[in-house]
């Protein structure tokens, strides 16, 4: 008998970025080349991407991806984005990690884009994570789970730890930024189970933008290790203007998109036994 194969979730980041990149996500799940992926729901590519969307609603895992650090927010937010726009992941975290985030915008943008998330595919979301990790920040994960328990999503959705054992970091790509996450999400876990909210457990995808490299060697080295409940992120997309005026680092998305396209993603899976899934357990 041959053994079974380990499930594990490889979720898309992003989705709504772009047209872009909304069409790379969506010919990935449509092929069974990826089981989640979530959505930035402030953005106006969400919105035009959110009918197609609900097509893959059963078949892959959608979730919020919380955003705080691109675009517009959907309300006002005089202390964080006095100009209408979303701050720089640096001033976010220096907000944050200070203890200077204003709560009451923090929980009304929250809920903001969560209920944006709802009426546009017709239910909550599968999962909550955040662009740039950000729904682990101190003075944000309190405010995400209020969001969610205010609205009864207590066990009913699950949240991405983007943490990793310590002693697997290092087989993996860019090693020191996730552990920079890692360390950052310290306690996510524990607070959102006290709040009824499950997580993954194993995290990997990080990579160093670095030209050059091999987008299918890293690709494989992420899945190395997987912890017993893990999830994989991804950002493969194809690149147009409206991508580029959001992203500055874009050209490892058509190489991941071609990549998870490819023969060789498949066939790394069955040699490797796993299976793709839209939670990690």
């Amino acid at each position: 008998m041959s053994p079974e194969r380990r499930p594990i979730v490889l979720c898309a980041d992003d989705f709504g970025l772009g047209d872009g990149v909304n069409r790379g996500i969506l010919r990935l799940a449509r092929a069974g080349r990826l089981s989640a992926t979530g959505s930035m729901t402030n953005l106006p590519g969400f919105r035009r991407g959110a009918p197609a969307l609900k097509e893959l609603a059963g078949t892959v895992g959608l979730g919020l991806h919380l955003t705080l650090t691109a675009g517009a927010p959907l309300g006002p937010m005089p202390r964080l984005a006095p100009d209408g726009r979303l701050p720089s992941l640096g001033r976010l975290m220096a907000l944050s990690l200070s203890g200077r985030l204003d709560r009451a915008e923090i929980l009304a943008e929250i809920a903001r884009q969560c209920d944006a998330f709802t009426a546009a595919v017709g239910r909550p979301p599968d999962f909550v994570d955040g662009h740039q990790h950000v729904h682990v920040l101190p003075g944000i994960r309190g405010a995400l789970l209020a969001v969610l328990a205010e609205r009864r999503l207590s066990g009913r959705i699950w949240l991405r730890d983007p943490s990793d054992r310590p002693g697997v970091l290092l087989a993996r790509p860019s090693a020191p930024k996730a552990a920079l996450v890692a360390g950052l999400a310290a306690g996510f876990a524990a607070a959102a189970a006290r709040a009824g909210f499950p997580t993954n457990r194993g995290f990997s995808g990080f990579s160093d933008f670095a030209p050059g490299g091999s987008v299918p060697d890293a690709f494989e080295r992420a899945f190395a290790r997987p912890g017993p409940a893990p999830v994989v992120m991804c950002h493969p997309g194809e690149v147009d203007d409206e991508v580029r005026a959001l992203d500055p680092v874009v050209e490892s998305r058509p190489l991941e998109l071609a990549y998870l396209a490819s023969p060789r993603f498949p066939e790394f899976l069955a040699r490797e036994r796993f299976r793709l899934v839209a939670r990690p357990f």
